[in-house]
């Protein structure tokens, strides 16, 4: 494959309205919680003038080959939910911004070994972090199959998710499930082939957020955020599905996950936030033609009181 075929890390996504969201201040000091390819990195270290600071994270090993040579830049390899814990080692204590953009990177859906995508025979793996020995092939394996029900409609929302875990154990009592399309096969019955594709994706979706913990990590990390933003700091998140994006539009609401509020004498919410996009901001034609998988993007932007 020559140069000109090779495939981008990963395109970012809403760049523009990401960076217009943090409303940089060339000075300040910012954070990357999902650095990937570093797009959104760069764009953010062409806005920061010599004082300036970016701090990124990313957890999978394979982003580390693309840290940016830059004495201004320093790239951690640890999950977003430890920044607080990472960041006092370099004695950051409060920052102007905090960008993340949720979910995988194209690197990893075509890195076809990792197992993220249904589209190519891979082993059944789904970790962003490959030094983590659980798998979802320990999942679809060794979960009982209540356990799978529960988990295909909690984090996929899949109607037929007791038929999907029955199916799933009735093959793996004649083999063990060890690859993508093994999954897949086991499963295809289940669904009409005009939304097979999508159906697939759903179930890739539960495992991956079951392998990884995410959403425990993503309640860590936007609870971390309020003592981590200075006042008028910006918080910029790109969410990919509803489970995501109920997370993070719950914290701007009330000041946390679980969407409790509080209310002050006046009958006000208390939240230490102030949305600066009353709806989600989604990208436009022209990047859907140029980038498909940011179809499902949506961008919330807050501000700290």
């Amino acid at each position: 494959m020559s140069d000109s075929q090779i495939k981008p890390y990963h395109v970012p996504v809403l760049l523009n309205e990401c960076l217009e969201g943090l409303n940089i201040n060339p000075d300040g000091i910012y954070l990357d919680l999902t650095f990937g390819g570093g797009g959104h990195s760069r764009a953010v270290l062409d806005r920061l003038s010599d004082k300036g600071q970016l701090f990124a994270f990313d957890k999978d090993k394979d982003a580390l080959d693309n840290a940016i040579d830059d004495d201004r830049f320093c790239l951690i390899n640890a999950d977003y939910s430890e920044m607080t814990k990472q960041l006092r080692m370099y004695r950051i204590t409060q920052v102007d911004g905090i960008l993340a953009d949720l979910g995988i990177s194209s690197h990893q859906i075509d890195t076809s070994q990792r197992g993220f995508s249904f589209r190519s025979d891979a082993p059944l793996d789904l970790r962003m972090n490959t030094d983590n020995a659980f798998t979802a092939a320990d999942v679809v394996n060794s979960y009982t199959q209540e356990q799978l029900s529960k988990l295909f409609f909690t984090y996929a929302e899949i109607p037929n998710a007791k038929q999907v875990a029955k199916a799933i154990c009735k093959k793996r009592d004649e083999q063990y499930i060890a690859t993508t399309a093994e999954l897949c096969s086991a499963v295809k019955t289940l669904t009409k082939p005009n939304i097979e594709n999508k159906f697939f994706a759903k179930i890739f979706q539960a495992l991956r957020i079951e392998v990884n913990d995410e959403l425990a990590s993503l309640d860590s990390m936007l609870m971390q955020c309020e003592g981590l933003l200075k006042p008028k700091g910006r918080l910029v998140i790109i969410s990919y599905h509803s489970l995501e994006d109920k997370k993070v539009k719950q914290l701007i609401r009330s000041g946390n996950t679980e969407g409790k509020t509080e209310k002050d004498f006046y009958g006000n919410v208390n939240t230490p936030y102030i949305p600066v996009t009353r709806k989600p901001i989604t990208p436009g034609e022209e990047e859907l033609l140029q980038n498909t998988r940011s179809r499902s993007a949506k961008l919330r932007v807050a501000e700290k009181k």
